[in-house]
């Protein structure tokens, strides 16, 4: 079980940093395949990969990115956290049994609307940047539920 931060935005300085990381498997690209319905044979034909300059079945970096979703969601902020926006760079692809570093750190905060700036960074194990952006995150100064 992934433990839930909940931070408020004072609580929140500029560069507060998480990070946490996760071994991508072929389970959660088939998984990812069957919701986003993307089945493109770079990410899910073996033989077809092998043709390409990867040479092997590169991860969807959308399947990536949405890692940057349990970071806000679960981290920074965590429980009171609302996505608003998000850029996304992608650099080098990721392949199954990578293990990837997803990074995020607080660059910036806003009193009038209530958005902290997060760089966001996806590293691979040799430190290689697969994806980088930034997002936006309205912090709730409530629970969603307990108004």
């Amino acid at each position: 079980m992934i433990d839930l931060e909940t931070h408020t935005f004072d609580e929140i300085p500029v560069g507060y940093a998480k990070n946490f990381s996760v071994k991508i498997t072929e389970e959660m690209i088939n998984d990812f395949a069957n919701i986003s319905g993307d089945f493109n044979p770079l990410h899910m034909d073996e033989q077809h990969a092998k043709t390409t300059q990867f040479k092997r079945r590169v991860c969807h970096g959308m399947l990536l990115a949405s890692l940057f979703s349990r970071l806000t969601g679960m981290y920074l902020p965590g429980k009171r956290s609302l996505y608003f926006s998000q850029s996304l760079n992608f650099i080098s692809p990721a392949f199954i049994d990578d293990n990837v570093t997803v990074e995020g750190e607080v660059t910036k905060k806003s009193r009038s609307t209530g958005l902290i700036t997060i760089k966001t960074k996806i590293t691979n194990k040799k430190n290689i940047e697969v994806i980088t952006g930034i997002a936006k995150v309205l912090v709730l100064e409530h629970d969603l539920n307990n108004e």
